[in-house]
């Protein structure tokens, strides 16, 4: 019993933090985050805090897709090498 309670500790840590969150939550999330900023629906200024959030969100997903890439050596400069038969 002993054994298997650091292991079941552990799932569920795991667990708790895969949250997801659907695209009507996040939009809905989006838009009182604009809203307490001041902004009012239907205009270009709230539809650009929105786009803001969204882009700032992609940002944050490319960097953490970058820093999970193991470290791999720089790729090699392909040059082509000519070589010519003999007696040329």
């Amino acid at each position: 019993m002993r054994q298997k309670m650091p292991a079941a500790l552990a799932l569920l840590v795991l667990a708790s933090g895969c949250t997801t969150i659907t695209p009507e939550q996040q939009r809905a999330a989006d838009e009182a985050e604009c809203r307490s900023y001041g902004f009012t629906r239907r205009n270009d200024a709230f539809a650009q805090c929105l786009q803001r959030l969204d882009l700032d969100r992609r940002a944050q997903r490319r960097a953490d897709m970058l820093a999970m890439q193991p470290s791999w050596p720089d790729p090699p400069i392909y040059r082509p090498v000519i070589v010519y038969p003999a007696g040329k």
